[in-house]
């Protein structure tokens, strides 16, 4: 089932992007055929992803079946009258295009690589996103639910404990974060600039220029600030307010959010879908920032410690951190081959119970915060038993008992929808 979860998820298909070469047809499932090239690009995509030689013995059946598998679901969900809405569909195809952008550093980029422009890359997509999304739902609508009972996670750990091993050591773990805060110095000093720069655009100067010599936005400073086409709803309600407002060709003012100034520039609306570019001047925190929130912190470490109040009470009061500080600050918990160096360095460090001093935390290239740890409890690697290790064997339990209904469900479907392999 994870395999064919994997396989199913990849938007990017041999159909859309394989070079133009002499293909000969290797399956054949309902109305749908499956290419000599979509086989090979899947396969060769397959091993990439996993660092294995695409010429691995038995990978060639594997990944056929799987493509076959996934044509019969297709097949079956047209049967089922599965539904899809053409935003479901674009939301996806967004989501790929980020995905490969991050992946190749710009569109342009990803327009040189595939040889054509970002809408027909879009084109492309629609169908197999399209497809791949149907057998998505079918497959949540048949297997979502599916959950092994006690019993069966008891029998499924007497069949299998010596196959799960050892469970690695588990850590819970809760943090404080705060962000510095620039001082009015420093707001000051980025709006003048980025009124400057818009003074100049209004003297005639070339936006795309001042965005790749100015803009602190690395996604599109290199584009001459171009975001593309981009919905309602994706960026900072205090950007689109503006956005949305102007007119084709006009310049918006300074413009402030969260994430520092912007001078907007309308290039064309297409009903609630923007195409727009800025230039961003980001609010930089300065030396005299960061000491005050390492000093904040670091008070707080103290109250702590004395007493004063529980870790999770001050996460919720004063964690800036707004997905776990509701929670007090949890951010669950881990075997500690999950975690990321900088966690593994603090909590590495930390006894069941203790805090971390304040230590700084990058979550992107040019952002950062600094935020205690709270080591809340430590779980030592030891053998898989019900016991305290239930909540993992379940899991497994529920994928295994998928599995075999996913199995007899295909072998079902096969008896019912013509397919044939012609290698």
């Amino acid at each position: 089932m994870k395999l064919k979860i994997i396989i199913v998820s990849l938007l990017l298909t041999a159909a859309a992007f394989s070079q133009e070469v002499l293909d000969r047809i290797v399956a054949v499932v309902d109305n749908e055929i499956i290419l000599q090239s979509e086989l090979e690009f899947q396969m060769n995509l397959f091993a990439a992803q996993r660092r294995m030689d695409p010429n691995t013995p038995g990978l060639r059946d594997q990944i056929l079946n799987n493509m076959i598998d996934e044509k019969l679901i297709y097949a079956q969900a047209q049967l089922d009258s599965i539904e899809v809405t053409e935003e479901e569909v674009e939301q996806r195809i967004d989501y790929q295009i980020e995905t490969f952008k991050q992946q190749y550093g710009s569109i342009q980029r990803m327009e040189e690589i595939y040889g054509m422009s970002i809408e027909k890359i879009k084109r492309e997509l629609h169908d197999d996103v399209k497809k791949n999304l149907m057998v998505q739902k079918l497959q949540q609508k048949k297997f979502g639910t599916i959950e092994a009972t006690r019993r069966e996670v008891e029998e499924f750990f007497e069949t299998y404990k010596d196959s799960i091993g050892m469970i690695p050591e588990k850590l819970k773990i809760y943090h404080i974060f705060r962000n510095p805060k620039a001082s009015e110095r420093i707001k000051k000093k980025a709006r003048e600039l980025a009124q400057a720069l818009l003074d100049s655009l209004k003297a005639g100067a070339d936006f795309a220029e001042l965005a790749k010599k100015y803009s602190d936005d690395p996604g599109s400073a290199s584009q001459g600030g171009d975001l593309g086409f981009v919905k309602r709803g994706i960026f900072y309600p205090e950007f689109e307010a503006v956005a949305f407002s102007l007119k084709k060709g006009e310049l918006s003012g300074v413009v402030e959010s969260p994430v520092g100034y912007h001078i907007i520039q309308m290039l064309e609306r297409r009903g609630e879908s923007v195409h727009t570019r800025h230039i961003l001047i980001k609010i930089k925190p300065d030396e005299d920032a960061d000491l005050e929130t390492i000093e904040f912190l670091s008070a707080l470490r103290d109250s702590i410690i004395q007493g004063k109040g529980t870790f999770q009470e001050y996460a919720k009061k004063y964690s800036e951190d707004k997905e776990t500080a509701p929670f007090g600050g949890e951010l669950g918990t881990f075997y500690i081959n999950q975690l990321d160096k900088n966690l593994l360095d603090i909590v590495s460090k930390l006894k069941e119970g203790e805090i971390s001093f304040p230590r700084r935390l990058n979550y992107s290239p040019t952002t950062y915060g600094y935020h205690i740890v709270y080591l809340k409890s430590r779980v030592p690697q030891h053998p898989a038993n019900l016991d305290e290790d239930y909540k993992e064997i379940k899991q497994l339990a529920d994928e295994y008992k998928k599995q075999k209904e996913y199995e007899r469900w295909i072998k079902e479907i096969k008896k019912k929808i013509f397919w044939e392999i012609r290698i």
